[in-house]
């Protein structure tokens, strides 16, 4: 096991250089999310869960209009708001979370998304990911790394990485990326995931970093 692991080193892609290249691929890479404050981009991770940010976005365009604050997720039955998210899938599971979550943070946070790990990760609906990408994105922390399916696969074909476990996977990559760019190195991650690294099929003939990916097929 340590050969291997010791192989793998060998050949994993060089982190500074990944970033310097997807950085220019992707000047200005952010999430795809639409979201105008804290609870807002809370809401849009919980209803990202098994969908896409394209179908999620259709469905907050009218539900940020409708909700504004934990106490409007509450003021209203959990078929309401069912409803309200059915397009984003797993509506009943994503109603609970969002109402059991909007109801902790009055009781626990005057009704304000906390701004630390271990108190996002005991809202309802809320794990590492999820609070990764809120630290992130709306508070600038940085301390952690988003691990998704795509970062998770990019990690893995690059050689960052031998684990599927996406707590694990975290737990590798932190070393490797310097604090400051843990937001958006997730974000070039997830992007290249989506047009060029697919799952399927990737189009490594098209690739910025086929010459460094041991994953490659050119």
């Amino acid at each position: 096991m340590t050969e291997r692991r010791e192989q793998t080193e060998r050949r994993a892609a060089p982190f500074p250089e990944v970033f310097a290249r997807l950085s220019a691929e992707y000047p200005g890479a952010d999430t795809e999310l639409r979201w105008s404050d804290p609870l807002e981009l809370l809401v849009a991770v919980i209803l990202s869960a098994q969908s896409t940010d394209v179908r999620v976005n259709a469905v907050t365009e009218s539900l940020f209009r409708k909700y504004r604050s934990p106490e409007d997720y509450l003021a209203v039955a959990q078929e309401e708001l069912e409803e309200d998210i059915r397009p984003a899938g797993f509506f009943r599971n994503k109603a609970k979370a969002i109402q059991g979550m909007a109801r902790r943070l009055i009781e626990a946070h005057d009704g304000e998304v906390p701004r630390s790990m271990e108190d996002l990760v005991a809202l309802p609906g809320v794990g590492r990911k999820t609070a990764n990408v809120v630290l992130g994105n709306a508070f600038g922390i940085n301390e952690g790394v988003v691990v998704d399916t795509h970062v998770k696969r990019l990690a893995n074909r690059l050689g960052l990485t031998e684990n599927t476990d996406p707590e694990k996977v975290e737990r590798d990559l932190l070393p490797l990326v310097p604090e400051n760019d843990r937001t958006v190195f997730s974000h070039l991650l997830i992007l290249h995931g989506r047009r060029v690294c697919k799952a399927r099929k990737p189009l490594c003939e098209a690739c910025v970093l086929s010459d460094l990916c041991p994953s490659s097929r050119v």
